[in-house]
């Protein structure tokens, strides 16, 4: 038993529950790991040894790490000349094995920890894992790839598994000779060795030794690679892939990568600290994209990039995962949280970076533009739920952790730096990050280490003012008066929930809220409201506008006299294309939440129809696509009505943008003219709808260049909506037959479109069919969701699979709780809820439990918004005349 010195005590386990969370004792501390691996394609296992130099800071007579589905075979503890054989046990519920021997270990002494053992080459895209690919003659090839983050280190090998536990890693892969190793850093030797599983010769190539750096930026890579490398860095930048795909496809990462490194040293006034970067392309891969240090691994869609087979905005997702993955090299590797609470110190950071970096390298993207109906819309929506939870969120096991890599850490969390950047300005905020990175650069931090640099290179007092943005859940809806009699208006701020039911102990939170006044004087960036109202003076009431540009995490609520001034303000170009866009999204939500009536949206967005810009048609589009699903299991009469609203809102443009892609068309005109035609044709417009089944027919008949890759997803689409059995082969063909994983992506995403039992039944056969990878099973189901037959269907399969999608997903592990999602949050009302929870209530919810009870909210917000407004959406339908919409360029 070991003591522990302080408060708490120890589980049986080994571990720490003195802070509310279950950590490993701090009786020693891990500084350099000695890792030798052997892979075993056959098997599927690997052989495995580790060597740890071990501080010990507090007498013991045990050591306890975290192991998990490891089979270890032998375990000493060597101190100075002498070995230990110790005792092991294993804690399935703490993932932690212990290590008790008789002999004290004494303070301030020096260890070292071995261990032998096998583990599983598991095919759940966790730890140390298998992916497999086929091969030019159809052949299946595997390589051995990792993925340790949050907490799957473990499953590679015995580790000190927590952020806080820094320590030198010196990696040998055991391969064969033709085999490509890759690990955090570069091959320091190679040489001949006689195999212990087969006997035969191979190469064990080593690595040098790490920085310090957390378990779960380890990685390495065993298999038949491909690379091309780029010398416009001062260091060498590859990008690998295997022979399944093209690997030129990865020149345009490869040479962004390049510029962007280049650009973040001098950004950050701080060198790359390892000596190469390579990024791959892993065909099996849960997330996005990992940034292990130095050894980036990527989904393939999310690294390679065919300038001919894929669209606009693809190429715009890579460019923003290369740069979010690069800016992790320095906020997160080399800087990194203390533990998982303060996991948005990284997601935040690399998406606000990555942002940054996008906008400085392609300004003609306008990415700030869609950043407000991108990143801002996803944040501002999560956290509108009861169910949300703060950006720095108490973590206490394991199986939470997956669960906060959600909309609030990346999205909220980077919101909150580039609001705090533009009150501070974008100079002095990067001063404080070049000041937080040089202070704490190879150790661990907690948020206020980040208030306190920005506070000394701005000479403001932050903590106290950001704490309460990081620390509390949700954010206010600032309601805005007006009075004429002195030119003044009144804000006043309250807790929003969706669900429009804030009970009085849930509105006492006084968010700092940053008022970004605009008027026809300018903007006035200063002003904050840190109390629950006040007055503020005006030039005039003629024209303003709070939250300019939509920097501020909040809601504003304007009386429908000042919304229509503002639709008036828009017209005659006072507002900025984040201020049309966010006013947009905050009427349409605040609707959605009983602040408005929903007929005043649909208004509003009348009232757009001169408008020019793809952000704003996008918000538009975006917000109708939200009625239509609440109105989803309606009256079909008033969905039709809808509908035609959407057609006569967007048919013109449309016709008049055209769906001819031209060389000269701008990035932002390629995304706005495949948004069009999409939008057209999906709600039932004729002419688009002819020219994608023309277009669609001459790519069946093998002319693969009849669909433009920026409107292949709406051909399809339209195809599946409007067609049957014959389109629907023609689709899951293009899945199974295209080279393109962008193609096929898209055709397997667009599956769920189809409305007819059989190929419903056809599409929710895939996920457990075989021919899915399961990193994309929730491709083919998510496009049900698109109408009601889909949204029954799919909480039908979930509830019959349940069981089979719980041992094939892990709780700790993400996936099981975006299929969750999928399949439950489609439904809009209140007896949904309680069938659902009648099903969970016999299930284990641990690991989705966050998931699930973000779906009932959801379906309650709906439920509570048709029962409000049931009646006034069908009162503006049947009054509504589609010719009075004339879209025009």
């Amino acid at each position: 038993m070991c003591k522990l010195h302080g408060e708490g005590g120890v589980e049986a386990g080994g571990v720490d529950v003195s802070k509310g969370r279950e950590l490993l004792p701090t009786n020693v501390v891990p500084k350099h790991y000695d890792v030798t691996l052997e892979p075993d394609f056959k098997k599927f296992t690997y052989e495995g040894k580790i060597t740890v130099d071990l501080d010990v800071v507090e007498d013991t007579t045990s050591i306890s790490l975290n192991t998990l589905e490891l089979d270890i075979h032998s375990t000493s503890i060597i101190v100075g000349s002498q070995t230990i054989s110790p005792a092991v046990s294993y804690d399935e519920t703490t993932q932690t094995t212990k290590v008790g021997f008789e002999k004290t270990l004494p303070k301030g002494s020096k260890a070292q920890l071995q261990m032998v053992f096998t583990g599983q080459l598991n095919d759940k895209m966790a730890g140390f894992y298998r992916s497999t690919y086929k091969n030019a003659d159809g052949s299946e090839g595997t390589l051995a790839t990792t993925q340790m983050e949050a907490t799957d280190c473990r499953r590679a090998f015995p580790c000190f598994d927590e952020p806080a536990l820094k320590a030198e890693f010196t990696v040998t892969l055991i391969a064969d000779k033709n085999l490509t190793c890759l690990s955090n850093m570069d091959v320091a030797s190679e040489t001949d060795i006689q195999s212990k599983i087969s006997g035969t010769t191979k190469k064990a190539v080593k690595f040098n030794k790490s920085p310090p750096m957390s378990t779960y930026l380890v990685a390495f890579i065993v298999g038949e690679l491909n690379y091309i490398e780029t010398d416009k860095f001062r260091l060498p930048i590859r990008v690998y892939a295997p022979p399944s795909s093209d690997i030129e496809h990865g020149r345009f990462a490869l040479e962004l990568a390049a510029r962007t490194l280049e650009f973040y040293e001098k950004t950050f006034d701080s060198e790359f600290p390892l000596p190469k970067m390579d990024m791959v392309a892993i065909p099996d891969f849960a997330a996005g994209a990992m940034e292990n240090w130095g050894l980036i691994t990527y989904r393939v869609v999310d690294v390679m990039f065919d300038e001919k087979t894929s669209g606009a905005s693809v190429k715009e997702r890579v460019a923003e995962t290369v740069q979010h993955e690069l800016a992790h090299q320095w906020f997160g590797n080399l800087v990194t949280m203390d533990f998982w609470d303060g996991l948005w110190l990284n997601e935040g950071f690399a998406t606000w970076m990555s942002w940054y970096s996008c906008n400085i390298f392609y300004p003609e993207w306008k990415v700030w533009e869609s950043y407000v109906t991108d990143t801002l819309q996803g944040a501002l929506s999560l956290d509108s739920l009861r169910s949300s939870h703060p950006i720095e969120v108490p973590v206490k096991r394991a199986d939470e952790v997956n669960q906060i890599f959600d909309a609030i850490s990346y999205s909220k969390g980077s919101c909150v730096l580039r609001m705090i950047s533009k009150y501070l300005g974008e100079d002095v905020f990067m001063e404080g990050i070049r000041q937080y990175l040089k202070k704490h650069a190879y150790g661990n931090t907690q948020t206020s280490d980040l208030w306190a640099a920005l506070s000394k290179a701005s000479g403001k007092d932050l903590e106290k003012t950001m704490d309460i943005w990081t620390k509390a859940v949700g954010y206010p809806v600032v309601t805005v008066t007006e009075n004429k009699k002195d030119n003044t208006i009144h804000v006043k701020q309250n807790r929003l929930l969706r669900t429009a039911d804030v009970k009085p102990e849930e509105d006492k939170v006084l968010y700092p809220v940053f008022l970004g006044l605009r008027t026809k004087d300018g903007l006035d960036e200063e002003l904050v409201l840190t109390k629950r109202e006040d007055s503020y003076k005006v030039p005039d009431l003629d024209f303003f506008k709070i939250n300019a540009d939509h920097s501020g995490i909040y809601r504003t609520s304007y009386t429908p006299e000042r919304l229509e001034k503002l639709g008036k303000a828009a017209k005659d170009g006072l507002l900025s294309v984040e201020d049309r866009a966010g006013m947009i999204a905050d009427a349409a939500a605040l609707a959605a939440s009983g602040y408005q009536k929903t007929s005043g949206v649909l208004n509003l967005l009348k009232g757009f129809d001169g408008e020019k810009q793809f952000v704003v048609w996008n918000e538009i589009l975006s917000r109708l696509g939200t009625i239509q699903g609440a109105w989803m299991f309606e009256d079909q009469k008033i969905k039709d009505g809808l509908e035609t609203f959407q057609r006569d809102l967007v048919s013109g443009l449309a016709h008049g943008f055209g769906w001819q892609f031209k060389d000269s068309d701008s990035h932002l005109d390629q995304q706005f003219k495949a948004m069009l035609f999409g939008s057209a044709g999906l709600s039932g417009d004729n002419t688009i709808i002819k020219a994608a089944k023309d277009m669609l027919a001459k790519f069946a008949a093998g002319d693969k260049s009849a669909i433009h890759p920026n409107i292949r997803g709406s051909v399809f689409g339209m195809a599946l909506k409007y067609g049957g059995k014959e389109e629907y082969d023609v689709i899951i063909d293009t899945y199974r037959n295209s080279k393109n994983s962008d193609e096929r992506n898209t055709a397997l995403r667009c599956l769920g479109r189809a409305k007819d039992p059989e190929l419903i039944k056809r599409t929710l056969s895939l996920p457990f069919g075989g021919e899915v990878k399961e990193q994309d099973v929730y491709l083919p189901i998510s496009a049900l969701r698109t109408h009601p037959q889909g949204v029954e269907a799919l909480y039908g399969w979930l509830t019959e699979n349940f069981d089979e999608l719980a041992t094939k997903f892990p709780a700790g592990l993400s996936m099981l709780g975006s299929i969750v999602t999928i399949c439950t949050s489609g439904f809009t009302k209140e007896a949904d809820i309680a069938r659902i929870q009648k099903f969970f209530d016999t299930k284990s919810t641990k690991g989705f439990d966050q998931s699930l009870a973000q779906s009932l909210d959801t379906i309650r917000a709906k439920s509570a918004w048709l029962a409000r407004d049931r009646e006034d959406v069908k009162k503006w339908v049947e009054s509504y005349e589609g010719k009075t919409i004339k879209s025009e360029l």
